[in-house]
């Protein structure tokens, strides 16, 4: 009897799954057979929550994923870096203070620390850490400053971009450069009505505007360009005539407006700088020398920790987080953090893990590039990795849940949408999935939602 009841189980469960599959076929081939997806790419796997296989299409096939490459970067930092990971930002000097006097530089180094100055953190926000140096400013009884202030952003390399971006995202904020030092995610905010600038959300240092947007349209097609170390800035584009609209940039020298911001606040508080604001980046170009660590440590300011980071990383698609995690995992295991590098171990991560390194050839850590190129199977055996771990819950809480009501990463660029994620159907059943599409005319959003919705 109990064997005739295991045999009945098993053929249920067999036939609901070739239920599923048969259904989910129909959805992607009438998707396929589309008159807007002649010139897509489609790559779609899906298994329970065991790894059990269920459906693919084309899944061996490497597409441009878009921002689900993040799961990977999540995946690897935590584990390599560890959940409780933090940056440090360290503020010090060399030489010695006497009577209120600092006589030498002052130094302000960083280890690519990508939420100094977030909004996004309790705790960890512009003003606390502004609180923070000021405070140790008074408790070392320095009033006064006869050198330089310097900010060290000589940590990583200097290329801040990864090769491949496209130019017209590099000025817009999700396009920010990531470098030794980061201030406020290397974002600005400017509000503009029409083509007027009313007021940017914090004084923007050293940048002169070129202004060539029109007035036209009912939604913002603005695009910023600026590029790092530059001091000249263009927007483009139009935007809606008779109101108000916040455009988001990037700041094309993060560490130089920390140091802007710096002297102000030290300025507010009586604290008297004799030198300039520059970095070892400026110090180099101007064929000087750049200080070493500073001897006198007076404040060590921690980051969040990495699972907070990876949260909001996953859930809002921050992609100089991902570029961040890149530069520290190339550095941290191999002290080297070119994005060459970064990407070459994150390759060799996921390849340990057992994914065919055919199915993953990366260009960055976040997927802004269209030069990745993933298969949808290769983001399920990373997600179905991910599960076993013992830093699942905080990958899993990144994931945000989408407008069908799965709890999903998402992926969006020109003409490429994707999902990767997991979802527990109404009937209890546990599916973990990927579906990528490339070059699809329709509305890729609603289209690989409707072929998703056969899970729930």
């Amino acid at each position: 009897m109990k064997k005739t009841l295991a045999v009945l189980i098993l053929s249920v469960q067999v036939l609901s799954a070739q239920n599923i599959a048969q259904k989910l076929d129909k959805a992607t081939k009438d998707l396929m057979d589309s008159s807007g997806a002649v010139s897509s790419g489609l790559s779609f796997y899906v298994t329970d929550e065991n790894g059990t296989f269920i459906y693919e299409y084309q899944g061996s096939k490497g597409l441009s994923t878009a921002s689900t490459q993040k799961i990977f970067t999540a995946g690897a930092a935590l584990e390599t870096l560890g959940k409780n990971y933090t940056y440090k930002t360290t503020a010090g000097y060399s030489g010695n203070v006497s009577a209120g006097i600092l006589n030498g530089d002052f130094v302000i180094s960083s280890n690519g620390d990508p939420t100094l100055g977030s909004w996004r953190y309790d705790a960890y926000k512009p003003e606390n850490f502004k609180k923070k140096l000021i405070d140790a400013f008074k408790s070392s009884g320095i009033a006064k400053i006869s050198g330089n202030l310097v900010i060290d952003d000589s940590y990583f390399d200097h290329q801040t971009i990864p090769g491949g971006w496209p130019w017209d995202d590099l000025g817009n904020y999700y396009g920010a450069g990531v470098w030794g030092i980061n201030w406020r995610e290397n974002q600005f905010d400017i509000n503009i009505n029409g083509t007027e600038f009313k007021g940017f959300s914090y004084p923007l240092e050293h940048v002169k505007w070129l202004n060539d947007l029109k007035a036209g349209g009912s939604s913002d097609q603005s695009l910023i360009f600026t590029a790092p170390h530059s001091d000249v800035a263009l927007i483009n584009g139009t935007l809606p005539a008779g109101k108000t609209v916040t455009v988001s940039g990037a700041v094309p020298n993060p560490p130089m407006q920390l140091g802007a911001e710096v002297q102000q606040w030290l300025k507010e508080s009586g604290i008297e700088l004799s030198g300039k604001i520059t970095t070892s980046s400026e110090l180099e170009l101007e064929g000087k020398a750049i200080p070493g660590a500073p001897k006198n440590i007076i404040l060590t300011y921690a980051s969040p920790t990495l699972d907070k980071i990876v949260y909001w990383f996953l859930r809002k698609s921050i992609n100089l987080y991902g570029e961040a995690l890149i530069k520290t995992l190339g550095k941290e295991k191999n002290g080297n953090s070119s994005f060459k590098n970064g990407v070459a171990y994150l390759k060799e991560f996921w390849k340990s893990k057992g994914i065919n390194p055919n199915m993953i050839n990366f260009a960055d850590g976040s997927g802004l590039s269209p030069q990745n190129y993933v298969a949808a199977k290769a983001e399920v055996q990373a997600l179905l990795y991910a599960k076993k771990q013992s830093w699942f819950d905080a990958y899993y809480d990144g994931f945000p849940v989408q407008d069908n009501g799965m709890k999903m990463k998402s992926g969006t660029m020109r003409d490429t949408k994707s999902f990767a994620g997991y979802h527990t159907a109404k009937d209890g059943k546990k599916y973990v999935f990927s579906i990528i599409i490339n070059n699809y005319q329709g509305s890729g959003n609603t289209e690989l939602q409707k072929i998703l919705n056969v899970l729930k």
